[in-house]
């Protein structure tokens, strides 16, 4: 979750994407997967976020973690929590990413911009958030673990 420093704060997001094999075409934060040679979860997201958008852990101050986020997919995920200096430089990495994005922090932050879905699905109840954002040009659905985890970060700050 990586929070770039501008006049208003923002998040940086990705577009994954449409030939992955897992929630392609997907809105994602950066991060991925623990590798056995990661010697810890704040490791492997600053190189996942340096491999994915090429961002340079000289721009990022790490603040720590949130409590873990299991998907309704079963991936268990530690979110990281990070600021960034505006400066930075990103490059997408064609495999993985197709957009490199920005959404403002306060839109993100404001819970009446959260929209609770519920339906039925192999016999069972499913719900989850979106965020849907139009940033002037396109419109960007945010939902499912991303925005999850956004409305965990939501919860934790107004705590």
């Amino acid at each position: 979750m990586g929070i770039v420093l501008r006049d208003t704060p923002s998040l940086l997001l990705t577009q994954r994407t449409s030939q992955l094999n897992t929630h392609a075409g997907q809105i994602a934060l950066p991060g991925g997967k623990l590798d056995p040679e990661d010697p810890s979860i704040v490791h492997a997201a600053l190189r996942e976020a340096q491999e994915e958008v090429g961002l340079s852990a000289d721009h990022v101050e790490v603040l720590g973690t949130l409590p873990v986020y299991v998907t309704g997919t079963a991936f268990v995920v530690t979110p990281v929590v990070a600021l960034i200096d505006s400066a930075m430089s990103l490059t997408p990495n064609p495999d993985e990413v197709a957009e490199i994005f920005e959404v403002p922090l306060p839109f993100l932050m404001d819970p009446a911009n959260h929209r609770w879905h519920v339906f039925e699905w192999e016999g069972g109840k499913r719900d989850w958030y979106s965020m849907p954002y139009h940033d002037g040009f396109q419109n960007r659905f945010i939902w499912g673990a991303t925005a999850g985890m956004l409305r965990n970060l939501y919860r934790f700050l107004l705590a």
